[in-house]
């Protein structure tokens, strides 16, 4: 694979401008409750944080994946921040309100920036929610030994099989029935197995976003060395039907190596589960870590559970 050269940028200072207003109008229309956006400096450009919940204790870090921003975590803001503090992230490298200013060429780079996000918000035990891309941003910064990270969530996460040709077609097939009036593109998420073709509003921000040119690694597939370097309590969520990896081998691939680690596979979903099963993903942050050999599981394909 080419290594990315330059930064991830919009195609024009107009293109940004354009994007940037539809992203403040999605953000109105969408975000539930009061939202603090700050804006903090890391080693490769600046990153947006939006805040939300109380002030005082360990916060819940939202990464989404490749081509979405915090705006994606939108159905989980308000239940989050009852009880924590929360905070969702524009990822450097994709469309949003953080500005790359150098080339993120390798996974340690890109753990890195996110090493500086968690310090700058003074997160000393996060607990760090990342889906797809978000969630091997999330597995690089612990591999780097940044530290500042009490418990993973790993959402459909990229980097644990190599990208497979047919994650390729799914991705475009969603990216052409985007472009179809709201009635049709409704039918369609079910016919190309893409959730996210139901949520207007982040459909808006996806055609908005397409005059964004997006220069990032792809993740290799951990090797078990890696994935038994992780010494934090980590739950993996996965589509039944994702098209990103062989959902059944790789949760016993995980049950081989990690045992301690819950993994869990949630039938009627794909690659899109985050937007597909918002109420069980928050169900599920909210009670780890903790007993969770005695959760309660979904239907009959999980791997086996151990407590953390």
């Amino acid at each position: 694979m080419r290594t990315p050269d330059r930064p991830s940028a919009f195609t024009s200072d107009s293109a940004r401008d354009t994007y940037y207003a539809v992203y403040d109008r999605v953000l109105a229309d969408l975000w539930p409750v009061p939202v603090d956006a700050v804006d903090v400096e890391t080693r490769a450009g600046t990153v947006r944080l939006h805040r939300a919940g109380p002030a005082g204790g360990d916060p819940v870090v939202l990464l989404s994946g490749a081509g979405g921003n915090a705006l994606s975590w939108y159905r989980y803001i308000e239940p989050l921040a009852r009880t924590r503090p929360v905070l969702a992230v524009d990822s450097l490298g994709e469309p949003g309100r953080s500005v790359q200013r150098r080339p993120l060429t390798s996974g340690a780079e890109v753990g890195d920036w996110f090493t500086d996000v968690l310090a700058a918000a003074g997160a000393e035990r996060a607990h760090v929610v990342g889906c797809s891309y978000g969630g091997w941003t999330a597995v690089r910064q612990q591999l780097g030994g940044g530290g500042r990270v009490a418990a993973l969530t790993l959402v459909d996460p990229g980097g644990f099989a190599p990208l497979p040709g047919r994650f390729v077609r799914w991705a475009l097939a969603g990216a052409l029935a985007s472009m179809l009036p709201r009635a049709l593109r409704h039918r369609m998420a079910g016919v190309v197995d893409n959730g996210v073709l139901r949520e207007d509003g982040l459909v808006r921000l996806m055609r908005a976003g397409w005059t964004f040119r997006r220069r990032m690694p792809v993740p290799p597939a951990c090797t078990d060395e890696q994935i038994r370097a992780l010494s934090v309590p980590v739950q993996v969520l996965l589509g039944a039907g994702s098209a990103l990896f062989d959902t059944q081998a790789l949760a016993a691939r995980l049950a081989g190596i990690a045992p301690s680690w819950r993994v869990e596979i949630v039938p009627g979903t794909g690659h899109a589960l985050s937007v597909e099963a918002p109420d069980l993903i928050v169900e599920r942050i909210l009670s780890f870590p903790g007993q969770v050999g005695h959760a309660q599981r979904m239907g009959s394909g999980h791997a086996p559970t151990g407590g953390s």
